[in-house]
This record gives C-alpha cells, structure tokens and sequence, in this order.
C-alpha cells in the first residue's frame, strides 16, 4: 500500500507517514509530524510539528491538529473540529512553552464543530456529540454532548448507546456485538 498525497497538499521534509495513508487537497502536514497506516487527513488539514496520529484515523475537512495533541488509534475527528493547546493566548505573548498535551485516546469519535479545550483526556470508544465543547476529561465509552459537554450516557464501541444508568453497579450486553459491558460506579469496562 502507497500512500498518496493530493497535489495541492504540502507534506514537509522530515514528516514520518505510514503505509497507506491519504493526505487530501490543500492538506499541511508538519515535518515532525508522525502519522501511522492507514490515516485519512481529509481536505484542509494541518497537522503540527508535536503531533502524532494512530493508525486508522479518520481525520475529516477542516481540521487542524495543532502541537501537543496526539491521537491513538481509530480516532474520528468530525469536520471542522477544533483542538487548542494553549490555556490562555494572547497575540502579543509567547506562550508556546505553555503548551498542554491532549490525548484522544483509541476509537473515541469527536463529532462536527467540537472544540476540544487543551490538556484534557478523552476516554477510549468515547464519543462527543457535534458542535460540543469539552471542558473536562471524558471518561473511555462516555456519550458527550453539549456546550458545556455532559454526559448522557455510555456507548459501546460499536457506537450504540447501552442500557445503564449514569453510576451504579450493573452489566449489559451490546446489542449490535454481544459484548459484555460492566458499570462500577462510573467506570465502564468491557469484558
């Protein structure tokens, strides 16, 4: 598998990317960037220097992915979602010793327009509804929405919603998977 870079895509001296990843039109792709097999960076993505992103990544258009934020594997990030790594920017201050590290972590989905705050954490197969604004650590198989983002309820990694309540003690079954799930006050886990 090659990976194949749109023309109009600018891809830097030194940027490490993995077998079978496409980078899209007008795409920017930083030189120490390292981006895994099989990634999709959709039209009008930057990617950073301090950057990496996981095997399988669906980046979607209009997303930049700026230093300090890094993606495990499986991550969808919807069009236009927006990371920050700087708690406080001012034009006139230098802050970039200041950055926060992001971590989005395997299978989680950001949906459309999010705006995921710096130095957070979002669960594994957590999932953020559109146009949310996450101002905490999600936990992994969180359903997120809003502005600012709350939990809902818990989903699957098949993307499903799950039969349990928010906290408690309790198990399920997916019903799209048959994979067992279990609630331990708020920590769901999979068996």
């Amino acid at each position: 598998m090659s990976i194949q870079i749109h023309k109009t895509a600018i891809v830097d001296a030194g940027a490490k990317i993995g077998q079978g990843t496409k980078v899209w039109h007008w795409s920017h792709v930083s030189a120490g960037a390292k981006i895994g097999n099989d990634v999709v960076l959709g039209q009008n993505v930057f990617v950073g220097n301090n950057c990496e992103i996981g095997n399988n990544c669906k980046i979607q258009n209009n997303v930049s992915i700026f230093d300090n934020v890094f993606l495990e594997e499986a991550v969808f990030c919807g069009p236009s979602v927006v990371f920050t790594n700087v708690y406080n920017p001012r034009a006139l201050i230098n802050r970039k010793d200041q950055y926060r590290d992001t971590l989005i972590k395997k299978g989680a989905t950001i949906g459309a327009n999010s705006t995921i705050l710096c130095g957070l954490e979002i669960g594994e197969f957590a999932f953020i509804g559109a146009s949310s604004l996450v101002l905490k650590n999600v936990p992994s198989y969180a359903l997120m929405v809003g502005s600012p983002a709350r939990q809902i309820a818990w989903i699957g990694e098949y993307g499903e919603k799950l039969d349990l309540p928010l906290t408690g003690k309790m198990e399920t079954i997916c019903k799209k998977t048959n994979q067992k799930y279990i609630l331990n006050g708020s920590i769901l886990t999979k068996c």
